[in-house]
């Protein structure tokens, strides 16, 4: 067997799919895929050279690679013609996964203007903030985003595209009248380097800020994936034949990066399957797999644990699974092992990659992955790892500091958020706010997070946010939000609260106050009310490890949870 390196070096060769080369962006030098295409449109472009490939699969709806070329001319058209939508103009999508999505973003991103991805898990005020925070001309949502928005667009002038929304006729425009099928694809230049995206990421203070990515960055990514892809193929030549085409299952939002870049739109430039779930059900997903040959499953540990769990399992044929993984968390050694024994064909693996990095970052997969379990694997020629110091300058092998990043799939920065900017990206580099260390073999560890933040089920939660809300109540006089460990979420959301003298408060309440500002996975499902002040060192500071720690020992158990990856 080839080894890593041997593998990255022949299929980056000169002349090859994954040549290599160096170019500068905004004054840095980067290592880029050479033959990568020069933006989104010219990858969207390519579904109409696929004509009656089966593209999209929402439950009983399929969509040729040719049907959605059409849709996404005739939605490109309506924006630039109707909705008088210039480059770099912003458009905003806020729906849970349906195939319009994919729509949305392949004609706002063909046409030069931004792609806005607003979390449907969003609460009125998040849809608020976001919506004014980025100037969005026009949002094409579904019913349930329309409804918690209505008197912010109102308000800001935003024009409204329903998507499966008849019943708000009066309220917005609808898909069916707005996408006429015929109408040509606008002429656009657009260059590697104009923006492409908005993705929102919760801020450790306050609003969550917006990640800009432009063409270049998102396609670098994709490429990453792809090279990564062809090198493990070269590294297992025996690996067992498979008559199923390539194929993929969404079970993780198109609003989050990972539903994004590496599945959905590694299924349109490949031309494959996308098989797109109405909300995560482990027991529905096992269904689409077999009836569908999924070939690969991306999500979150989680989600992994489910399928596994489920008391149908044995009963659906699974043999088509190739890759079963994703990211999002931290996978336990025993998921890793529990893949690798129980599909028929399927290796696990892992990613690790976030938002500012458009999901791409260190892989972990097969053979490398049962040896390595605890590492998120080793990256690509395109992108630079370090480990650095309070000091910021780079630690030798096995020293654990800061996880720093530098590659040409990275965001530019955050949308009118330049201290923001200045703060996380110096000299070309991301700082990426976890704790880790490389061993001597590239093999990346992520071992803590230096950001005041929990990982629940794939998605970011910061503390300060949550706690910014407990603290509106008016009888909280003191309160710290932290992670606590769980079995299948990774972790869940905790409290610590001191009411004001004089105040009563239950669990039940403080809940519904949160509710009520955040969106359902940032509401805590343990908090604990304290009669006296909460620990702080000798600064002041709140003492969250040892909160965290009487948590983690106490085994309280937590109230319902929503389920990851179903947004109401």
């Amino acid at each position: 067997m080839l080894s890593y390196d041997e593998a990255i070096a022949r299929v980056t060769a000169p002349g090859e799919r994954f040549e290599t080369a160096e170019v500068e962006i905004r004054g840095v030098a980067y290592t880029i895929f050479r033959n990568a295409p020069r933006s989104l449109r010219d990858i969207v472009a390519t579904a109409h050279g696929r004509a009656d490939v089966v593209f999209l699969v929402y439950e009983d709806e399929r969509w040729t690679f040719a049907e959605f070329a059409s849709k996404v001319d005739a939605l490109a058209n309506a924006l630039v013609d109707r909705y008088k939508i210039e480059k770099g103009d912003r458009v905003a999508i806020g729906m849970r996964n349906y195939p319009e999505w994919v729509v949305a973003f392949g004609a706002i991103t063909s046409i030069g203007a931004i792609s806005v991805s607003l979390n449907a898990w969003w609460t009125s005020d998040e849809l608020e903030y976001a919506l004014e925070d980025c100037g969005a001309s026009v949002l094409i949502a579904d019913a349930e985003r329309i409804e918690r928005s209505a008197d912010t667009c109102k308000r800001l002038g935003i024009d409204v595209i329903a998507v499966r929304a008849p019943d708000l006729a009066a309220a917005a425009d609808q898909w069916d009248d707005v996408v006429v099928p015929g109408e040509p694809m606008p002429e656009v230049e657009i260059d590697p380097d104009d923006d492409a995206t908005i993705l929102y990421t919760s801020g450790t203070t306050g609003h969550p800020k917006g990640a800009v990515s432009t063409h270049r960055a998102v396609v670098q990514a994709l490429m990453g994936f792809g090279c990564r892809s062809a090198a493990d193929r070269l590294r297992s030549p025996d690996a067992a034949p498979t008559t199923d085409p390539p194929a993929f299952i969404l079970v993780v939002p198109l609003f989050h990066v990972t539903g994004c870049v590496p599945v959905m739109l590694s299924c349109l430039s490949s031309g494959l399957k996308l098989v797109i779930m109405y909300k995560w059900d482990p027991d529905r997903a096992l269904e689409h797999i077999e009836r569908e040959r999924v070939t690969n499953f991306v999500g979150v540990p989680t989600q992994s644990w489910d399928l596994l769990a489920s008391p149908n399992f044995a009963a659906h044929d699974t043999s088509s699974l190739r890759s079963v993984g994703g990211g999002g968390a931290p996978a336990p050694p025993e998921l890793v092992r529990r893949v690798a024994s129980s599909f028929a064909k399927a290796s696990p693996g892992i990613g690790y990659g976030m938002t500012e990095t458009n999901a791409y970052g260190p892989q972990n997969g097969g053979e490398d992955y049962l040896t390595h379990p605890t590492s998120t694997g080793r990256a690509t020629p395109i992108l630079q790892v370090e480990v650095r110091d309070e000091n910021e300058l780079a630690l030798p092998h096995g020293e654990a500091g800061e996880i720093w990043f530098k590659g040409p799939n990275l965001i530019r920065g955050y949308w009118n958020k330049p201290e923001a900017t200045a703060e996380v990206i110096v000299d070309g580099w991301l700082r990426s706010g976890d704790i880790g260390r490389i061993d001597a073999e590239g093999f990346v560890y992520v071992e803590d997070r230096a950001k005041d933040m929990v990982l629940r089920a794939g998605e970011n939660v910061y503390c300060a946010e949550v706690e910014a809300a407990l603290y509106e109540h008016p009888d909280v006089h003191e309160a710290a939000v932290f992670g606590v460990p769980h079995d299948r979420l990774g972790e869940e959301v905790a409290a610590a609260v001191m009411p004001r003298e004089g105040a009563k408060l239950t669990v039940a309440e403080l809940q519904e106050h949160v509710r009520g500002h955040l969106a359902p996975f940032k509401v805590p499902t343990l908090i604990a009310i304290f009669d006296s002040p909460l620990p702080r060192n000798a600064s002041g500071k709140i003492l969250k490890r040892e909160l965290r720690d009487d948590f983690t020992r106490s085994g309280a158990a937590s109230l319902p949870s929503t389920e990851p990856g179903s947004p109401a």
